[in-house]
């Protein structure tokens, strides 16, 4: 398995080939969420972003999955990724959301009442959430790459959470690191941050599932298929050769 270094620099390579339609990518589900965050109120703006915001992150991740097999990136492929992963997208998107407004409501309930006892099961409830999200880093990739059901690859990601604690820990530091260093300016994040992040989760989810079936011994015929044609594609890619 390649180490979180390796797959930083490849990704980096990538977004730097791919610079146009990374910012494309960026562009166009900026200007989805514009109105959500300065026009709409806060529990609107939460619904909508499930139902189309996080709909055309994932059409972002089939489009870069697409690009990354060696297929011209467009647009096109966005809509069709956000269309044919609808379903998974909101149900993914209303999970993470009711945990986020668990958070929110744990700190509202237990900050207002005095003493260390209160103090600690917000912490602890805090701390809860935060291992529920950094478990579910590849969820919406395993969906795209497996063709996964969103259930399926809820669980699965989990378990490779749990196979792979300080990898994926270590991936989720990087990538809340690069939401603060381009969410400092507006201009970066709107320009480049969907489109990057979609080619480092690719790439880092990948990277483990490819490792984790040659550990297991599978002989998963769709697996093996899988992994040929990725093979097969990176074959002329001087970027991605390096991943065989």
């Amino acid at each position: 398995m390649k180490k979180l270094s390796q797959i930083v620099a490849q990704s980096g390579v990538q977004v730097y080939r791919e610079i146009v339609p990374v910012a494309l990518f960026s562009i166009v589900t900026s200007l989805v969420l514009l109105p959500f965050v300065f026009f709409l109120p806060i529990a609107v703006a939460v619904v909508c972003a499930v139902l189309f915001y996080v709909p055309l992150l994932t059409g972002v991740l089939y489009a870069s999955h697409r690009m990354l097999k060696g297929e011209k990136a467009k647009l096109s492929a966005m809509w069709k990724g956000a269309v044919k992963f609808y379903g998974a997208s909101v149900v993914f998107g209303a999970m993470l959301a009711v945990f986020v407004l668990i958070l929110i409501a744990s700190w509202w309930y237990y900050g207002g009442k005095s003493g260390a006892g209160a103090y600690a099961l917000a912490v602890f409830q805090t701390y809860f959430i935060a291992m529920v999200l950094v478990s579910q880093v590849y969820t919406l990739p395993l969906v795209v790459q497996e063709g996964m059901g969103v259930f399926a690859a809820i669980g699965r990601s989990f378990k490779l959470f749990i196979a792979n604690p300080m990898y994926t820990i270590g991936a989720f530091i990087q990538i809340v690191c690069l939401t603060v260093v381009l969410g400092i300016t507006i201009v970066g994040f709107a320009g480049l941050y969907v489109g990057m992040i979609g080619i480092y989760l690719n790439m880092l989810t990948a990277n483990l599932i490819r490792d984790h079936d040659a550990d297991r011994g599978s002989g998963d015929t769709r697996t093996e298929e899988r992994t040929n044609g990725l093979a097969a594609d990176r074959g002329s890619d001087p970027t991605l050769a390096a991943w065989r």
